[in-house]
């Protein structure tokens, strides 16, 4: 990517919330990825003109458009889907913020949709770019769990546009997934007093091995954004995170993926793992959405 790049491609930013601005941003600083890209406009339901030089344009225009190649997705999770589906009918390759769908089977369609177009189909992780992933990583490898635990507590988001809470939580869930392989449903219960916007998930999953991991996402008011986890191995715990310094440019370096994928720089190996981890996540928080649902 180091490479004087012998063409670029015309990108489309679909909302400018965020993510969106992020990605604008991104797009138009001079970075070894954004080489490659080449920033036409943005779409979004509200009528805005320009931001910061950047031209509004209509999402007729962007998906009919020759000059646009890729489309990033940043809109509010319950609109990806369709967003994803009129892209790659009409020729663009995609970028979406996670979680690209809100079912298993959209997200498995869309990829064979992807595959058939010839096409790029990516979903952001951020989270894991993040610097305490990447301590995680390295403390858990090698060790054999024994038990674990991760709580991640947040102010309210609303359910109908960014999914039941394992979706909207699903980068916890990738974090697991990452860390001790497949997981399986053992149960999940939801506590919810919708008056007081508060809501409380509780997930008990298992390990390949048997090894018991809880997951739980509590959300309201006056709820700070924090994570907590506890991980016990036969040769000793890990009780929450430390100090391990600031996350920088993190949609940065997953845009630079990103153009990697649309370099071909990415082995069918790598690619198919990626796609099995993001569908088991999906997979696993669907099951957990019926589990829930079926004990009201």
């Amino acid at each position: 990517m180091n490479a004087e790049p012998e063409r670029k491609f015309g990108v489309v930013v679909v909302g400018v919330g965020r993510a969106g601005s992020v990605r604008i941003r991104d797009l138009r600083n001079p970075h070894p990825s954004s080489a490659f890209l080449n920033l036409i406009g943005f779409v979004s339901r509200r009528e805005l003109g320009n931001i910061d030089e950047v031209r509004q344009i209509s999402l007729e225009d962007a998906l009919s458009s020759e000059e646009v190649e890729v489309a990033y997705i940043c809109s509010e999770s319950s609109s990806h889907e369709d967003y994803i589906r009129q892209f790659l009918n009409a020729g663009k390759h995609v970028l979406v913020e996670y979680p690209m769908t809100l079912s298993w089977a959209a997200a498995r369609d869309l990829w064979k949709l992807a595959e058939q177009k010839g096409k790029v189909l990516h979903e952001e992780h951020v989270e894991l770019l993040m610097e305490e992933f990447a301590f995680l990583k390295k403390e858990v490898v090698g060790k054999d769990l024994l038990k674990g635990s991760l709580l991640f507590t947040a102010s309210p988001l609303e359910e109908e546009r960014f999914g039941f809470p394992a979706f909207s939580g699903i980068s916890r869930l990738t974090w697991l997934v990452s860390l001790f392989g497949e997981l399986s449903l053992v149960s999940a219960t939801l506590e919810e007093r919708k008056e007081d916007q508060y809501m409380k998930m509780t997930v008990c999953l298992e390990t390949e091995n048997k090894r018991p991991l809880t997951w739980i996402e509590e959300k309201g008011p006056g709820l700070k954004r924090n994570r907590h986890l506890s991980f016990h191995f036969k040769s000793g715990s890990l009780e929450n995170m430390p100090n391990v310094g600031v996350n920088k440019n993190i949609f940065l370096k997953d845009q630079n993926i990103f153009v990697q994928k649309l370099l071909g720089q990415f082995s069918e190996k790598e690619l198919a793992a990626e796609q099995k981890r993001i569908l088991h996540c999906l997979w696993l928080a669907e099951e957990i959405q019926k589990h829930c649902s079926s004990k009201k």
